[in-house]
């Protein structure tokens, strides 16, 4: 793998991400922020904040594959939630959970997490963006 996750001692040891990559590998893939849309264009999950992570993640993933890319080889997530507060915290690590459990796998790269007030169309609540090296 060219990615190596760790949770430096010093820092928070926090399950829902690791605090730093390392990257050896040398193509870089960046995928566009992904939000919860199926194959066809349709939202799915219309105001259900888990359900619409969910699909993000599923997204991220076809888009890593047709690169060549896992979440394995995630360096970096950011993540962007309309509206933010704390209380949102459960959908999101159920709908991250749920993912999970589709892929096979934990995605736990270092993340960014991002209130903002809105996005591409009203009815997305949540927008994931990665960055991925592969040798």
């Amino acid at each position: 793998m060219a990615i190596t996750l760790v949770n430096p001692n010093g820092l928070p040891q926090i399950d829902a991400y690791r605090q730093v990559s390392i990257a050896t590998g040398s193509k870089l893939v960046f995928v566009a922020g992904q939000v919860a849309w199926d194959a066809g264009g349709v939202t799915v999950g219309e105001g259900d904040l888990a359900a619409q992570v969910e699909q993000c993640y599923l997204n991220v993933s076809t888009a890593l594959a047709d690169a060549g890319a896992t979440f394995d080889d995630v360096a970096k997530l950011t993540v962007y939630v309309v509206d933010w507060t704390p209380d949102k915290m459960s959908p999101l690590m159920e709908g991250i959970s749920r993912a999970a459990a589709k892929l096979g796998t934990v995605p736990v790269p270092p993340a960014t997490l991002l209130g903002v007030a809105a996005l591409d169309v009203p009815e997305h609540l949540v927008e994931v963006e990665a960055t991925a090296v592969i040798d």
